[in-house]
């Protein structure tokens, strides 16, 4: 359990106020606070190549991170250098960070860092999303990406490089790569390097330095990204699920401050899902279920405040939640719908028509205007009302584009910014 392997370095934040972005922004994986939900209600239902596609981008690599988007420039992450075609040298692998310009679709910059000496092989999972599955985040003023085990990088909007800091070169049993994304919280970026470092950590925005460091060995294959969640005493937990546990810290500090055990055994993936004050955890097997969980207490909080435990579960996707429902596609191809209060499965149904293998979806679904996007490995994006019947409102393909599409998308100025291993494409109502 977390407070028997956790050992603790905090330093308390001198500053706790934060930059914020115009209303067109999408700074972090799955937008503000990783809900994945926009309030735009002009997204487009239909696109193809030759259909409401502004623009398209050549990247200078592949990769599973999604973009993030402020001030009209949008930033994602890639890795090149090293596949299957090289025999497991990482001499050449490098990641990048690129920038686009959102209006026009031209590369404004790209920085590259190199591979570490120490870097897992290309094989298995690590094949699916290789190596730039950590989506960046930004202030709006700095840009920030998790390279993994190339460490964490701080750039100005102009691509100058501010600091550096390494979290380490570990592996997890599975040897799968790293996955979490990086989280803002006032002046600290939160970094969860379970599979670097079997920790989770806060570095000062401005300079990288560590302000605190959590290290757990019940951290190894946690993946998920840590989400913010309010406290009715008005204090701030990071929450995390780890195997076996959920675990509520002091967002300030990085202290415990409560837990409870779950069943969420094996690698838990999908990110904790914040609705106002409680917190949906997803993941493990997929035998494990999910849990409804009030935020607060103090300890072992297990017997007061899970809600519900569900036998239903998401294996990868992070779900959204809309009018009172859970909504989501699992690796599988199949949707689901949970009632959020009661747990209780709503619909359960096989997508029709894929045919991309046993895993077409890796990409967690966004919502905008009462719709569901969700983005298939190799059969398009699809568009589900969300509602409680099932339904395919459009499916939409990208037939000059044969590489896969493993990243969630983002929003950006009423439009859609979808991410294949070869391309970034803009697509809005033309």
């Amino acid at each position: 359990m977390f407070h028997r392997l956790l050992a603790v370095a905090c330093i308390f934040v001198a500053s706790l106020s934060d930059s914020t972005g115009t209303a067109d922004d999408w700074t972090r994986f799955r937008g503000p606070n990783g809900t994945g939900l926009s309030d735009s209600t002009t997204l487009p239902t239909k696109w193809s190549d030759a259909e409401n596609v502004t623009w398209k981008v050549e990247l200078p690599g592949p990769g599973s991170s999604s973009p993030v988007v402020s001030n009209d420039r949008i930033f994602v992450t890639c890795y090149s250098g090293y596949g299957v075609e090289t025999g497991g040298d990482f001499s050449s692998l490098l990641r990048h960070l690129v920038c686009v310009d959102g209006k026009s679709g031209q590369i404004l910059w790209d920085r590259t860092v190199p591979a570490p000496e120490r870097e897992d092989r290309y094989q298995g999972y690590i094949s699916e999303h290789g190596y730039a599955s950590n989506s960046p985040t930004t202030d709006g003023q700095m840009v920030f990406a998790f390279h993994g085990k190339s460490g964490v990088h701080a750039y100005d909007m102009d691509g100058k490089e501010l600091w550096s800091h390494m979290v380490g070169t570990e592996s997890s049993n599975r040897q799968w790569g790293s996955a979490a994304s990086l989280t803002l919280f006032n002046d600290q970026l939160i970094v969860n390097a379970a599979e670097e470092g079997r920790a989770i950590m806060a570095l000062d925005k401005t300079t990288g330095k560590e302000l605190w460091k959590s290290e757990a060995a019940a951290m190894e294959l946690c993946y998920g990204t840590p989400s913010l969640v309010a406290r009715e005493d008005g204090k701030t937990d990071l929450v995390i699920a780890v195997p076996g546990e959920v675990w509520g810290m002091n967002a300030e500090t990085g202290k415990l401050a409560w837990f409870v055990e779950t069943q969420l055994t094996g690698n838990v993936s999908p990110s904790p899902l914040v609705v106002d004050h409680s917190i949906f955890v997803f993941g493990g097997f997929r035998s494990s279920g999910s849990y409804r969980i009030r935020t607060g207490g103090k300890g072992d909080v297990t017997s007061s405040h899970v809600d519900w435990h569900s036998r239903s579960s998401s294996y990868v996707a992070t779900p959204v939640h809309h009018e009172g429902h859970l909504f989501w596609l699992d690796d599988q191809g199949i949707a689901w719908c949970l009632d959020a209060k009661t747990g209780e499965q709503v619909y359960r149904e096989r997508v029709p028509g894929l045919k991309s293998g046993g895993r077409p979806v890796y990409a967690s679904p966004i919502m905008a205007g009462g719709r569901l996007y969700v983005v298939t490995r190799r059969d398009g994006t699809l568009v589900i009302p969300a509602t409680t019947t099932f339904s395919i409102e459009a499916q939409n393909m990208i037939e000059s584009d044969a590489t896969d599409f493993n990243a969630t998308p983002a929003v950006y100025k009423d439009q859609l910014l979808l991410r294949s291993n070869s391309r970034l494409y803009c697509v809005g109502r033309k």
